[in-house]
């Protein structure tokens, strides 16, 4: 069945990339150095399926995701790989100093060379300790243009006699994470921009189409490129599907009521939990515009999102309580859209 829905998708898709954020989620009664070895391994699966990218992302005190080191990940997953392209989803500029930031890149590039991604975000911690701990406080994002002009001069030149050897010189890409200005801001950088329907897909349509109207070319890129990023499910049924989103859904829910995201539990016991009447809001507000079913489901939304955003790649970031439904998952969905693994010369 999939092979004839693919023929359906081709004029649809075209050549839209697809590739994987795994936020090392943890499940209830998960250690956290667990996790973060389920992510590498997932990585390795990613590279065999034929993903284009694996990115990792960066939280702080956060009970439900042990991934708190992004670009330590990231040279963990480049190491257990050897063709797919490895980043970071990303790593929150806020929270470090700009030369630092172009130091590890420039390192995980010279150990990995043409396969690392440099993806950087404007948020800053979760809660006011965590803020504290790290040093930082809400307003370090108000000189979020400074931070990533600094970044990228470092990358690109040095700045102010000061130099991030070994990345001077070397060509690692940057991607802009859309919170707030984000859109707005990648387009005036000249920088490929990720985003999501946090608020709703016509609004991430409508961002994106901004984008693209104001982007200019500078020597950080010279045309528009729009990664849109949402959680894909394929199972036997929509239900089945439905049920996958479930605890992702819920841990976001609680998060905006209670202030950190727990462990992932099972989607049985979500379907018995009372809920408060902003809790449910949230609740269903988290379940919005995901795409999920089963291969033509699956297949038909796919080619409306890209339809809708002229999506030039879909970053898939599905995060599900049962982790072997959430890597077949990923793994048919490789086979919907016909991926086949790159082969690399020895």
């Amino acid at each position: 069945m999939a092979g004839s829905v693919v023929a359906g998708m081709d004029s649809a898709l075209g050549s839209v990339r697809l590739s994987i954020l795994d936020r090392s989620r943890t499940r209830r009664g998960q250690p956290h150095p667990e996790a973060l070895r389920e992510t590498v391994e997932f990585a390795r699966l990613a590279e065999r399926w034929g993903y284009h990218r694996f990115w990792v992302s960066e939280h702080h005190s956060v009970p439900g995701v042990a991934g708190s080191a992004p670009t330590v990940l990231a040279a963990a997953v480049a190491a257990a790989t050897r063709t797919i392209r490895v980043g970071t989803g990303g790593v929150m500029l806020p929270n470090h100093q700009p030369l630092v930031v172009a130091e590890q890149f420039g390192v995980l590039e010279s150990l990995y060379p043409g396969r690392i991604d440099m993806g950087l975000g404007r948020s800053v911690g979760f809660t006011d300790g965590v803020r504290r701990a790290l040093g930082h406080g809400r307003d370090d994002a108000a000189d979020f243009d400074d931070q990533l002009t600094a970044v990228l001069e470092y990358l690109a030149r040095g700045r102010a006699g000061v130099h991030a050897w070994p990345g001077e010189g070397l060509a690692v890409p940057a991607y802009l994470l859309a919170t707030g200005s984000g859109a707005e801001r990648a387009a005036r950088f000249g920088l490929p921009l990720v985003i999501a329907a946090v608020a709703g897909r016509d609004r991430m349509a409508a961002a994106i189409e901004q984008y693209r109207k104001d982007f200019r070319a500078t020597e950080w890129g010279g045309r528009p490129y729009v990664m849109v990023s949402g959680a894909v499910v394929i199972a036997d049924t929509a239900a089945q599907a439905h049920q996958l989103l479930l605890p992702e859904a819920w841990s976001a829910a609680y998060s905006r009521t209670r202030g950190e995201f727990p462990a992932l539990i099972p989607p049985a016991e979500i379907a018995e939990l009372s809920m408060s009447e902003r809790e449910r809001r949230l609740f269903d507000e988290a379940l919005r515009d995901h795409i999920h079913g089963a291969e033509t489901e699956v297949a038909a939304d796919l080619a409306r999102l890209v339809a809708d955003t002229g999506a030039d790649e879909i970053l898939v970031h599905t995060s599900t309580y049962d982790r072997a439904a959430r890597l077949e998952s990923h793994r048919r969905l490789a086979e919907l859209v016909g991926l086949a693994a790159p082969v690399r010369a020895a």
